[in-house]
């Protein structure tokens, strides 16, 4: 079995070949369309100048011929003699002579082929035309005929052809040049690496393949900081209870206690919350089917969920019907206003629905005290918490906001925080 021919192989030798058609069209076309007609009206007006020398020369006295034969050679390179060149052979001519013999013919009723004569390196061609009452040779040079055109197609085919091979070859590696670059970039990315950006220039399509791949590399990148941030997170969020569980480990041993064994369920229960948030950002990315829901109702439900008497939750939603993934539109909002209700205990929490064109932006709306507009982008990395002292009692473990980042990209989702005015922060997710 051969072995796959390359893409620039290909390319070139269709381009090639494409090119060497074109140019054969053209000049089939000039030839049919714009030179034989030129060369056919030339030859019959030579063939009439051929004849009526013939005729003038037959009329004129005889003392005048010498000069009319100088002044006919001088002029238009046609010579005239009394003897007859005899009888001419078909025998290959210039193509510009067959032609005048059609024309020799179409005038004088008789087909004669030219007779060819060498005269002191120069080639004659001679024909017998009626003059008078007699016949008279009436000869032209083949210098007269200056052009060439089998030669000149030649030349134009084979210049025609080197120049098509040169831009064959430059259109072909322009083309495959960027999938080169795509192949190596998609080979560094599966051996682990981080390749460079690739450049989103050149054609629409091969500009739009380089930013889907711009944007797939960046998303590969952003995984694997988020894969060593979540392991670093993890293992210094386990570290702190597992430290206190083998401590009241070492105490139940001297003295067990109900408080001791309170202490140790705790732990666990922060450690088992833990893992549910780790297994909760990973389902972020697996998809769902949409079912439509009325958002209003949807969430007067949800605040009624998380309501307390102590806490009112209040909501403001005009009808709005979408078809959206139900639970992992609950888990997003349904973190957002856990981190409402956890930063801004003491103030009222708002979830609204505006309608945005053919978007609904849901918004979790509190007055705590807020985020500072440096610190905004950062909050969505995993672990990260504005409190750097990590304590359970001031947060959770910083995966929340990390998770609806996630469900808004696996869903085609927009998530965003702002500043409001007056205080507070307000949470959108565009859906």
């Amino acid at each position: 079995m051969s072995a796959p021919t390359s893409l620039a192989r290909q390319n070139t030798l269709l381009l090639a070949a494409a090119f060497i058609l074109i140019e054969l069209l053209a000049a089939l076309a000039l030839s049919v369309y714009l030179l034989l007609p030129l060369a056919r009206r030339s030859a019959d007006d030579l063939a009439s100048l051929m004849i009526l020398s013939a005729q003038t020369w037959a009329e004129l006295p005889p003392q005048t011929r010498v000069d009319f034969e100088f002044e006919l050679l001088a002029n238009h390179a046609l010579a005239l003699r009394a003897e007859s060149p005899g009888v001419g052979v078909d025998e290959w001519h210039p193509p510009y002579f067959y032609l005048l013999e059609d024309a020799l013919a179409n005038r004088t009723g008789t087909r004669q082929h030219l007779v060819r004569e060498s005269v002191a390196d120069t080639i004659w061609y001679w024909i017998n035309l009626p003059a008078g009452h007699g016949h008279l040779a009436v000869g032209l040079s083949q210098q007269r005929i200056d052009a060439q055109p089998v030669t000149a197609l030649l030349i134009a085919l084979l210049g025609g052809l080197a120049l098509a091979g040169g831009v064959a070859v430059w259109l072909a590696r322009r083309i495959t040049a960027p999938l080169a670059r795509l192949e190596q970039a998609a080979t560094h990315i599966g051996q682990g690496e981080s390749p460079e950006l690739l450049p989103e220039t050149g054609p629409t399509e091969l500009a739009a393949l380089a930013s889907r791949f711009n944007a797939m590399a960046r998303q590969v990148r952003e995984l694997l900081m988020a894969r060593t941030t979540l392991l670093v997170g993890v293992s210094h969020d386990l570290r702190t209870p597992l430290a206190r569980m083998r401590l009241a480990l070492e105490l139940l041993k001297l003295a067990p206690t109900p408080a001791l064994i309170a202490r140790l369920e705790s732990d666990i229960e922060e450690m088992n919350g833990l893992i549910g948030s780790l297994l909760d950002l990973a389902r972020g990315l697996e998809r769902e089917p949409p079912v439509t829901l009325d958002l209003a109702e949807w969430l007067t439900d949800l605040a009624t969920d998380f309501s307390t008497p102590e806490r009112a939750i209040t909501v403001t939603c005009p009808p709005c019907q979408r078809a959206v993934p139900p639970r992992a539109l609950r888990r997003a909002v349904g973190n957002l206003l856990q981190n409402a209700l956890r930063h801004a205990p003491d103030t009222p929490a708002e979830l609204v629905c505006e309608i945005d064109g053919e978007h609904c932006r849901i918004g979790v709306l509190d007055r705590g005290p807020g985020i500072p507009p440096d610190q905004i982008e950062t909050m969505f990395q995993p672990f990260h918490r504005l409190d750097p002292s990590r304590s359970p009692a001031t947060g959770g473990a910083g995966l929340g906001l990390a998770i609806v980042r996630e469900l808004a990209r696996a869903n085609g989702w927009d998530v965003r925080l702002e500043a409001r005015s007056g205080g507070g922060l307000a949470a959108w997710l565009c859906v």
